[in-house]
């Protein structure tokens, strides 16, 4: 079996930053050197300088999918780990695959391929990140559907920032570089405001910076690891890592809770501890739950799972106390709770909860969520 193949990503912060000319412009440059590189999936959108930059690469035929009674083409992935380039390029990184395909989304493709040691370069913008998608809702007004896990980021070797300025990128609109004149003025009006675009650019730059540090981070605890040698010639192993630090997610049935679980990862992420999301019942299992309750919690602790965080259902009477105990054996830096909302009997009794955790966990911080829709609907 080959080694596993490397991933780079070219990360933007919106449509027309240049990310896939980028990635296209590297492909031809490896092709100079004589590196076996073929197109596994381009999206032209009509770009002519971009479309451009395919001339003389190979193409991997797209395959057909029916469904419904149409035919829509998706990336044959199995042609190209049959073709066995070296590096494959593949467009659009959080695609969703038409239903029926072997994969359900473009990532699981990439992985794959990756999986039978062929190279990828491939494209996305920071709002597509999973742990990003409650804050892009806010700052942008648009839910976005199509998202990449953090942990599959995480598996690129190296993430290229394929930076423009706001205004740089309004002017490539005005001019219908990215978009026919009709949908691009449709664009300013809407998701390509320049407060927007202001707003997202900071966020991958800043995304950016933090895969920098972490990689560097990785690269010292790496160093510190290795067996050096002292003055009278023996070998010294490197010391351990100190434990993590960790992170406590509580999951309810509340549909907040995928936000909060977001909230948490990404906090866990950046300061590098340790993910736990909990789901605290009288019994040992789910089977004694009411069957939507039972279905929200599985739901939810699945998109935990899809995450990379660690789950589990504690059996205890008294939530409050069940869970800060948990906490405190897993030497908890942060606790993340929803803020309950509701009406009558329901908000006494989240009002207590919270209030039970807040003054049994003395020794690590209690992070309170609000669910900002759900404070504007109980408003």
């Amino acid at each position: 079996m080959n080694s596993p193949g490397k991933l780079k990503i070219f990360l933007g912060y919106a449509a027309g930053v240049g990310k896939t000319y980028q990635m296209l412009d590297e492909a031809q440059c490896l092709k100079s050197k004589n590196v076996d590189v073929v197109i596994g999936y381009f999206e032209p959108h009509g770009r002519k300088d971009t479309i451009a930059k395919t001339e003389g690469l190979e193409t991997v035929p797209r395959k057909k999918v029916d469904y419904r009674g149409a035919t829509f083409e998706e990336m044959d992935t199995e042609a190209i780990i049959a073709r066995q380039p070296k590096v494959a390029v593949v467009d659009e990184f959080p695609h969703t695959n038409v239903p029926g395909s072997a994969r359900e989304k473009r990532w699981e493709d990439v992985l794959f391929i990756l999986e039978h040691g062929i190279d990828v370069l491939t494209t996305m913008n920071v709002q597509h990140l999973e742990s990003l998608n409650d804050h892009m809702a806010h700052v942008t007004g648009v839910k976005v559907r199509e998202t990449i896990p953090d942990w599959v980021v995480k598996q690129a070797v190296e993430v290229v920032m394929v930076d423009l300025t706001p205004r740089a990128l309004l002017n490539r609109l005005e001019r219908g570089v990215v978009y026919p004149q009709d949908k691009a003025k449709r664009a300013m009006e809407n998701f390509f405001k320049e407060s927007t675009l202001v707003a997202l650019r900071e966020m991958a730059l800043r995304q950016t910076a933090m895969e920098v540090e972490e990689r560097l981070e990785q690269s010292d605890a790496a160093a510190a690891l290795l067996p050096s040698t002292s003055a009278n010639g023996q070998t010294v192993s490197g010391q351990p890592p100190a434990p993590h630090d960790a992170i406590v997610i509580y999951i309810s049935d509340d549909p907040s809770t995928a936000m909060l679980i977001r909230r948490g990862k990404r906090v866990a992420d950046v300061i590098h501890a340790d993910c736990f999301a909990i789901f605290v019942t009288e019994q040992s299992d789910l089977k004694s739950l009411p069957a939507a309750k039972r279905e929200a919690v599985e739901r939810h602790l699945n998109f935990a799972r899809n995450l990379h965080i660690e789950t589990r259902v504690l059996a205890g009477t008294d939530h409050a106390k069940t869970i800060v105990e948990f906490a405190r054996m897993h030497n908890a830096r942060q606790l993340f709770l929803p803020r309950l909302v509701g009406k009558g009997m329901d908000r006494m009794l989240g009002k207590s909860f919270v209030h039970q955790v807040v003054s049994m966990a003395t020794d690590f911080e209690v992070t309170i969520v609000a669910d900002r829709k759900q404070e504007r609907a109980a408003g």
